[in-house]
């Protein structure tokens, strides 16, 4: 006699629909949404932390092209010193800066994503 196919019974393995959460269990992530006192505290962090990126990028930058106007002032006839150090003594190190600024400011956001993420 052939099963009649309403009485089949077909097994569905997957993953659990529910989880049980643990006493004392928080998510991070949910904290920044809800705009709560711990998601500002790890949003201003954050910031913070890309703020004194920023200003160290800012006072090595201060350092290295601050004082150039008293030396070209302490030489008025160098010219073409003027033109050499401003066309190609700066370059390499303003683009050094900016690739170690651009891989902190990464650094720094991989971090807090990893800090902030659900595991």
């Amino acid at each position: 006699m052939p099963q009649d196919p309403t009485e089949r019974r077909v097994v569905v393995t997957g993953p659990p629909r529910r989880t049980r959460r643990t006493s004392g269990y928080y998510r991070p992530r949910t904290e920044i949404d809800e705009q709560t006192t711990l998601g500002h505290t790890y949003v201003r962090s954050l910031m913070r932390t890309q703020l004194r990126t920023g200003l160290v990028v800012f006072a090595v930058l201060a350092l290295l092209i601050g004082p150039l106007p008293l030396v070209f002032a302490a030489a008025p006839d160098a010219r073409r010193l003027e033109w050499a150090v401003l066309g190609f003594g700066l370059y390499p190190p303003l683009v050094l800066l900016a690739r170690w600024y651009v891989r902190r400011a990464e650094r720094n956001e991989r971090d807090f994503t990893r800090l902030v993420e659900d595991r």
